[in-house]
């Protein structure tokens, strides 16, 4: 019996080391033929090698023009957040200016006039100082409402001035370059109700006419 098993041991060992080589043969066969079909010609190789070496030179092209862009507008726009925080200055200025003139204990005295004076040239000289580095205020009164470059506060009625109007500065806005610092805000005008209401009554006796 102990034979017997021992031989049948000795068969099966004797089967799996002939199955094994089989077994390797065939995988490296495969692994050939794999290799062989993956296998390009010289010439695909070069023109597969000129495919990464065009797109490689494309993208560091363009991470160049990236960087460049990333300079040119640090250097242009550097100082875009300093100059927007400035214009509080402005406004400082303009608040005290209309402080000063609405009291009525230094209305209409010298002292007055000489604090306005002072106040003005102040003014001028930040907004010469503003200019020179391409901070222009935007244009406002009695310009067409621009949502690009105003914003409306208010509605002010008004008939000599067509609906849109900008008739009142509240607070002005100014450019860097092409670049928006902050909008003007606004009052601009609207027609007067009766005129709405006259308007629409003759729009509707023309239209019962041209039925007529």
């Amino acid at each position: 019996m102990e034979k017997e098993e021992t031989q049948n041991k000795e068969d099966q060992n004797l089967k799996d080391k002939n199955s094994e080589p089989s077994a390797d043969k065939q995988a490296s066969e495969e692994t050939e033929k794999k290799e062989e079909e993956e296998q390009l010609s010289p010439e695909d190789e070069i023109a597969n090698l000129k495919d990464k070496v065009t797109r490689t030179f494309a993208e560091m092209e363009n991470q160049r023009r990236r960087f460049e862009k990333e300079k040119d507008e640090a250097f242009e726009y550097g100082g875009f957040s300093f100059a927007r925080e400035t214009l509080n200055l402005l406004d400082n200025l303009e608040r005290s200016k209309q402080t000063l003139e609405s009291d009525e204990t230094i209305k209409d005295k010298d002292t007055l006039k000489k604090l306005i004076e002072h106040i003005n040239i102040i003014n001028k000289d930040m907004i010469s100082i503003f200019k020179k580095n391409n901070i222009e205020p935007i244009k406002a009164i009695n310009e067409k409402l621009d949502p690009n470059l105003h914003q409306a506060m208010m509605e002010v009625e008004d008939d000599t001035k067509d609906q849109g109007t900008i008739v009142q500065e509240i607070q002005k806005g100014f450019m860097m370059k092409d670049r928006l610092l902050r909008p003007s805000l606004v009052a601009v005008s609207k027609k007067k109700v009766e005129e709405k209401q006259n308007n629409q009554k003759d729009r509707e006796i023309e239209e019962k006419e041209t039925k007529n």
